[in-house]
């Protein structure tokens, strides 16, 4: 979900401002990580885990003319017997984005702040996968033009049911 506010084209007569995405700031804003069967879990030897995984892009406009981004990543960890982790990630970013017409702003929040964002978002679940005792959690890259747009299409799906 997105509400967003992007500023007219450049005034008559001068020259469009060159588009550009400038990181402010990156920050934790939640995080969780639950490992319910630990230390009977972490015995070595036993099958592969199922692993589902989850993720979700939301933009803001902000009053000073920046944006926030936030970028969900969830990852449950089972086998047959049961859970062994579960984590979840609420990493966001405060972005100045110049030179993108109105029409092209939520396409750059949803697809481009997030790959930004992602790399460390990563490092984050790896981290605390492998300080839970488990072999470190590397996320797969994510295609989040593929992500908005399977959005997009549920989006136009729900607006015609």
């Amino acid at each position: 979900m997105t509400d967003l506010d992007a500023g007219a084209g450049a005034p008559e007569g001068q020259a469009a401002e060159p588009a550009g995405i400038r990181i402010l700031a990156q920050f934790v804003r939640d995080f969780s990580f639950e490992n319910p069967r630990a230390p009977d879990a972490l015995r070595a030897g036993a099958a592969q885990p199922q692993i589902d995984l989850g993720v979700e892009m939301n933009a803001r406009g902000r009053d000073d003319g920046l944006f926030e981004v936030d970028l969900k990543l969830s990852a449950r960890a089972s086998r047959d017997d049961g859970p062994l982790f579960v984590v979840e990630l609420l990493y966001g970013g405060v972005f100045q984005i110049t030179g993108v017409g109105a029409e092209d702003i939520e396409p750059v929040l949803l697809i481009e702040c997030p790959r930004f964002l992602f790399p460390f978002a990563r490092r984050i679940i790896s981290d605390i996968t492998a300080e839970g005792g488990y072999p470190p959690f590397m996320l797969d890259p994510i295609d989040f033009a593929g992500v908005y747009a399977a959005r997009k299409a549920q989006e136009g799906e729900v607006g015609h049911a």
